[in-house]
């Protein structure tokens, strides 16, 4: 090439900090002036078509220090990267997938769930590109550079070790995980749904170690482990903590002896639960601790080591303490399954978006309070607002963006009053309450002052307690005069199926109730959580993991 683009048109009104890429749908060649920024007056914006899907997808809003293996970790868990073009001085890229069907699940999946990398959204849409050429600038070799190490990793041609100069030993089927920065609970689930985006996790060991929570987790081969620790390693689960640092293991194979919180043996569902024993045996701790990597980041807030070594969280992981970052191409539904402020005194961590635009509503049935009780499952909800001139649509302000990605990762998809909820980030910072003297017939509520907020109280068992609606339902708060058929009269009163219930065999304030789909279980927990069963009692419904 000569270093000229062609097919440039002149600019729009896109920001100048934006990647201005050619109208034509022929193949987008970089010149190395151009990819270093030295020549961005070659440069004038497009107009876009952002909905005609391509197998290049343009990322912007990158930050300014971003690395060629962040860019692709964005793209690998929904197929191969094929080619990637990497504009620094733009903090901007473009990647090319395999197939245009995985771009099209990679655009479709992160306009649901905004991608972080560092606590930094960026921001993607498909380009009028169906393909790219790139040159042999610097900047360029280096992407290529890591493409061809991701591929050959994917493909069984080189270690792990060359990629990225880890680990003693090279590869190994066992990861040893270091959560970092636990500023949030996680739990064996919550690594296991990460984890099993890049291959079949067959075993799953938790323990505790210098104060570190720590996982030993088996893929059935090295190749997928490789492929695992590539995207994986230094991502955060959570917003600005959580942090994954993960190395191979000496060990081959793990041996589980217990089915539990804390270990899993996914191929061998018979065993016993073991009853809070511990999960592994000396042996294997001690070999899991011999080849530990040390920490990376440390601790920023004061008083951090004063942490007790362990402290367990009822039916979830473990905590220590936070620094930034975000899990960048895995902010996965259910992910943030555990992101609630667990036994720390902290308070969650603030900023972020709270607000969560909800549609497909059902506008002849919704109302602000079935909104505020049902999402108050997932955190504080602060205000609500069903729009005005389109009630299918509501505002959700959550007490912080935590409890807002929570909310969106568990209710997107759900169905409430017979439609699917669609839920996402709003781009709104918080919910106006209508101004004095304009009555926008209740459609906004103001729930700031609620005595029914779950997660007020630092340390409420409820943190541990957060799970995806399922047809099971949990109460709690029951008078010693309420039978079973009692309850299961009150919950068969909305023309729900009442499948199964069962008390708590050593505390009858609880109880357990199944209904026939998850769909009844969410109209019966908005309907029934805090219905006064008298004798000062209201009752508490929250979703189970346990089946009846």
């Amino acid at each position: 090439m000569d270093g000229v683009v062609h097919d440039i048109t002149v600019g729009t009104k896109r920001g100048s900090d934006e990647l201005f890429s050619c109208v034509s749908n022929g193949p987008y060649i970089m010149t190395s002036s151009a990819a270093n920024g030295n020549d961005s007056k070659k440069f004038k914006g497009d107009i876009r078509s952002p909905g005609i899907p391509s197998r290049v997808i343009h990322v912007r809003k990158l930050p300014s220090d971003i690395n060629e293996a962040e860019v692709i970790s964005l793209g690998l868990p929904f197929g191969k990267v094929t080619n990637l073009l990497m504009l620094k001085a733009k903090n901007q890229a473009f990647i090319e997938m395999n197939s245009e069907e995985a771009a099209q699940t990679m655009v479709s999946y992160y306009s649901s769930v905004t991608p972080l990398i560092r606590n930094h959204p960026v921001f993607m849409q498909y380009s009028n590109h169906k393909e790219l050429k790139t040159d042999n600038s610097p900047n360029q070799v280096r992407a290529q550079a890591a493409l061809q190490a991701v591929n050959a990793v994917q493909t069984g041609g080189m270690s792990m070790g060359a990629v990225d100069g880890s680990g003693p030993g090279g590869p190994s089927p066992v990861l040893r995980v270091i959560v970092e920065n636990l500023f949030y609970p996680v739990t064996l689930d919550v690594l296991h749904q990460i984890f099993s985006k890049f291959g079949t996790v067959l075993k799953v060991i938790t323990f505790t170690k210098n104060n570190q929570f720590q996982a030993l987790l088996q893929y059935p081969d090295a190749l997928t482990a490789q492929h695992s620790k590539l995207a994986l390693d230094g991502q955060n689960i959570y917003n600005a903590c959580c942090t994954l640092r993960i190395s191979y293991s000496k060990l081959t194979s793990l041996n589980v002896k217990y089915n539990n919180d804390k270990s899993r043996d996914y191929t061998r569902p018979d065993l016993p639960t073991g009853d809070s024993q511990p999960p592994m045996d000396q042996h294997q701790a001690m070999a899991a601790a011999a080849f530990a990597a040390p920490g990376i980041i440390s601790a920023p807030f004061a008083g951090a080591h004063a942490f007790p070594p362990a402290f367990a969280i009822q039916q979830a992981g473990l905590a220590m303490p936070g620094v930034p970052g975000a899990l960048a191409s895995l902010a996965i539904p259910g992910a943030a399954a555990a992101a609630a402020a667990g036994r720390l005194a902290f308070p969650p961590l603030s900023g972020g978006h709270c607000v969560l635009l909800v549609s497909n509503l059902n506008p002849e049935r919704v109302t602000p309070q079935c909104l505020f009780i049902l999402f108050g499952v997932y955190g504080d909800v602060m205000r609500v607002k069903i729009l005005f001139n389109k009630k299918e649509n509501a505002l959700i302000q959550m007490a912080d963006g935590t409890q807002a990605q929570l909310a969106m990762s568990h209710l997107n998809g759900q169905k409430l009053h017979g439609r699917a909820m669609r839920v996402t980030l709003s781009k709104h910072t918080a919910v106006q309450l209508p101004r004095e003297g304009h009555e926008d017939q209740g459609l906004t509520k103001d729930y700031g002052n609620s005595p029914l907020h779950r997660f007020k109280k630092p340390g409420s068992k409820n943190y541990s307690n957060i799970f995806p609606p399922s047809s099971t339902l949990h109460l709690s708060n029951i008078p010693p005069s309420v039978v079973e058929d009692d309850l299961k009269m009150l919950f068969s009163s909305t023309g729900a199926l009442v499948k199964g219930f069962k008390f708590f065999q050593k505390d009858h304030k609880m109880a357990l109730i199944q209904m026939g789909s998850v769909e009844e279980a969410i109209q019966c927990l908005i309907e029934f959580h805090n219905h006064d069963l008298g004798e000062n009692h209201h009752l508490r419904v929250s979703f189970s993991k346990s089946t009846i």
